[in-house]
């Protein structure tokens, strides 16, 4: 699903752009849900292939959650979710 030009949004760091390429459950171990119910959390909340993506602010204390901005919605998310986000920088 991903090449070397693609990278897990939740390895981003503050001020990645880019776009989504694709949903990689097989990525996000450890996230706490079901991998069906993640991807469709995820694709509920806007996190579609094409979508532009944005990581705008992280926590203080080990950087999590990141608040990401998906097309034009601001989104908080722990990075072992974001995990199953693969991006591409713009």
């Amino acid at each position: 699903m991903a090449d070397s030009s693609t990278i897990a949004l939740g390895e981003a760091r503050v001020g990645f752009r880019g776009r989504i390429s694709a949903l990689d459950m097989t990525r996000a171990e450890g996230a706490g849900l079901p991998a069906p119910e993640l991807e469709r959390r995820l694709l509920e909340l806007g996190f579609v292939e094409g979508a532009t993506v944005e990581l705008l602010h992280q926590g203080l204390f080990g950087g999590d959650p990141i608040a990401v901005r998906v097309a034009q919605t601001m989104i908080a998310l722990r990075r072992r979710e974001a995990m199953a986000i693969v991006v591409a920088a713009a």
